[in-house]
């Protein structure tokens, strides 16, 4: 059986908004599609009527400044990403999560939205970008809106999004004097393989003080994780092994970890969150001199 009937190529996002909108349910829309492309001939996901191609319009593939912004095109791959000079000064950690997504080839294809898109709970990408506190650009007949990015996560595979709406881009705030970030990721052996966990930070150093930080963790719950309560504690306190010790006590009784048999108990994801929240936290430290 065809996995879909119609394959369209609108070129501006007013073209691909409509096109999902008017299409025969179910339409969906495709960058990459290393993922749905698998899924789809797996039978994994239901078949489609109407995929519709991101590629082609341009203003999805931008990277770019824009005013006091960093602006990433969602159909923007992974590896323009990790050899992006801009996103290696303005965005470190979201560097560090995108070069460890599948391998080469992967990297190649894959799209930053599509990992948004596809809303599981420990997406390198969105772990990356959680930390840096990104915001989403959602395009849908009604005209466009930004948004927190973590407000298009409802579920696992799950996101808040309609049919009719796509991902145009995202947005970063410019990395400023002594602020940095920085990702760390737990895997099996094989170099593909979905993390056991992974983990990014970033903060804002005035000499020996956390002025600010951000932490995400994933998976960490069922959706991606801000650590917030973690991110008051070490606001203001002068960066030290005891500071890191109290942090790491306050993620782990703010964050959840469940079993999974394909990948890690909760008891080792947690003896992992303590190592890597340490890790994170003084390279970021480190960086931010």
């Amino acid at each position: 059986m065809s996995l879909w009937k119609e394959f369209l190529h609108p070129t501006t996002v007013q073209e691909a908004v409509e096109a999902l909108a008017s299409a025969p349910s179910p339409a969906i829309p495709i960058a990459g599609g290393t993922d749905l492309m698998l899924d789809l001939q797996q039978g994994n996901h239901a078949p489609v009527h109407t995929l519709v191609d991101l590629t082609g319009i341009a203003e999805m593939r931008m990277l770019e400044l824009r005013a006091d912004r960093l602006f990433i095109g969602a159909v923007v791959a992974h590896n323009r990403i990790v050899e992006s000079a801009l996103v290696q000064q303005h965005a470190q950690a979201l560097v560090e999560s995108c070069g460890l997504i599948g391998g080469p080839q992967v990297r190649n294809m894959a799209t930053l939205g599509g990992n948004v898109a596809h809303a599981l709970p420990a997406a390198d990408g969105t772990i990356g970008m959680l930390a840096l506190e990104a915001e989403a650009e959602v395009a849908s007949p009604q005209g466009r809106r930004r948004i927190p990015l973590q407000q298009i996560f409802v579920g696992p595979g799950k996101s808040s999004l309609n049919q009719d709406e796509i991902l145009v881009g995202f947005y970063l705030p410019l990395r400023q004097a002594h602020q940095a970030s920085a990702f760390k990721r737990v895997m099996r052996a094989q170099g593909i393989a979905l993390p056991i966990l992974n983990q990014a930070s970033w903060l804002e150093r005035d000499g020996d003080v956390i002025r600010q930080a951000r932490i995400s963790v994933g998976p960490a719950g069922p959706v991606p994780f801000r650590a917030r309560k973690t991110e008051a504690l070490l606001t203001g306190k002068v960066f030290s092994p005891e500071t890191i010790a109290e942090a790491q006590a306050c993620l782990l009784a703010e964050a959840t970890f469940r079993t999974s048999p394909a990948r890690a108990t909760a008891e080792y994801r947690r003896e992992l969150v303590v190592v890597l929240l340490k890790n994170t936290l003084t390279t970021a430290w480190e960086r931010a001199a």
